[in-house]
């Protein structure tokens, strides 16, 4: 399994790999697909963190690192949303979804990223460091149960003296 950056060329491929994923997904609004593409036309986009997973030249898995910032009162911090992480489901349970994180966290952080905020699986997400946002005093601007809001540091203290809410792009809202 080679994991790589995206490019122009994949987009319909990851169209299709992120359908699939979320066909069946309890959670889903099936509408994953489309938030990527809108995506990758706005600001908070990273060419480097949109990343696929091949095998054998197919396309398996895609996840997206987007820029995002956390604000109080008085100041606002950079932090990147992971939103999505898609793995055929043929292919789903065999690691390459936590391949696909850790290789974006490692690029993330060679970036200068710091953070990494979700709203994902109480189960799954935690095995790759993610801790509920609200330990880190980071709020996610969802009616969802808290254990479902996640943060991670890509640095050590990388959320330190960061707090208030998550204010997601707009094109999440779209």
């Amino acid at each position: 399994m080679t994991i790589r950056q995206e490019t122009e060329k994949d987009h319909s491929e990851v169209f299709s790999v992120i359908e699939s994923a979320f066909k069946e997904a309890e959670f889903a609004d099936h509408t994953e697909q489309f938030l990527v593409e809108r995506l990758r036309k706005s600001d908070a986009f990273i060419p480097e963190l949109s990343m696929v997973a091949e095998i054998d030249g197919k396309i398996v898995g895609h996840i997206l690192l987007t820029k995002l910032k956390i604000k109080n009162k008085s100041t606002e911090f950079d932090s990147l949303a992971l939103a999505p992480v898609s793995v055929l489901p043929e292919f789903q349970g065999k690691g390459i979804g936590g391949k696909l994180i850790m290789e974006a966290h490692k690029k993330a952080k060679e970036l200068g990223h710091k953070s990494v905020v979700l709203l994902g699986h109480e189960n799954y997400y935690p095995r790759f460091g993610y801790k509920q946002a609200d330990k880190y005093g980071v709020e996610l601007p969802f009616d969802v149960p808290k254990e479902n809001c996640m943060a991670i540091e890509l640095i050590e203290n990388g959320l330190n003296g960061v707090n208030g809410m998550v204010e997601y792009p707009k094109e999440f809202n779209e």
